[in-house]
């Protein structure tokens, strides 16, 4: 697999090790910042995180059922996730103002991105109906959470993004209700039996990124949702 060239306007960055949540939250949140005023470039930022929950707009304290790792406000939309160690991690600040400014098509072609990276590993992964997130089949064949998406628009700069399970501890997530939905399992690539490196992943999402990117387009003038 060979990685496709980047716009010149969009920054790649993988970080190394294991960020802790409120130095990721504090750094996405200044980018977006500096693009809107014009004084930086828009950029995909791929981390790692110590062991944590987060909490979304939506998060009923009720799904927090074991507090073991720390838990944090997101300011994204949705509800609880798990962040740790062997998830990738994808922080967008991308500015819409200039691609699209239709925040629905921004989500639908993440999905759609992470969905594409996925089948490189030979994983069948979709969209459920009613059900934010990326999903497949498990290996019992049960219908399982293998990605979770949540992002937050300011001044139509993205923030927020993807999650993606490739070989997490998966009894973490039996800490909240995953999104708010208790009734499917959650999955990962090492579950699935899929040998994936964090490097792999990564290269498979940056041969897709040009792709993606191509897709956000602009609206038509009286259709395009609000920021």
């Amino acid at each position: 697999m060979h990685s496709a060239p980047l716009p010149d306007d969009i920054e790649w960055r993988v970080e190394p090790g294991h960020l802790p949540y409120p130095d990721a939250l504090n750094d996405m949140e200044a980018r977006a910042a500096a693009i809107v005023a014009s004084e930086a470039r828009e950029r995909v930022w791929l981390i790692e995180h110590p062991p944590l929950y987060t909490a979304g707009t939506s998060a009923d304290s009720s799904e927090l059922l074991d507090s073991r790792f720390p838990v944090y406000d997101a300011g994204r939309g949705g509800r609880y996730t798990y962040h740790g160690p062997g998830q990738r991690v994808g922080y967008l600040n991308i500015d819409l103002g200039k691609r699209g400014k239709d925040i629905r098509n921004f989500v639908h072609n993440l999905e759609g991105w992470v969905i594409d990276t996925l089948a490189d590993f030979g994983v069948a992964a979709r969209r459920a109906e009613g059900r934010i997130g990326i999903w497949t089949d498990d290996l019992d064949g049960r219908e399982a959470k293998i990605g979770a998406i949540g992002v937050r628009v300011r001044r139509w700069v993205t923030l927020h993004g993807f999650s993606v399970n490739i070989d997490p501890d998966l009894s973490h997530f039996s800490g909240i209700v995953p999104c708010g939905i208790s009734e499917y399992p959650v999955t990962s690539l090492k579950a699935l039996g899929k040998t994936a490196s964090m490097a792999d992943f990564d290269e498979a999402l940056r041969a897709h990124f040009p792709a993606f990117i191509a897709r956000l387009r602009r609206c038509p003038d009286n259709q395009c949702s609000s920021a």
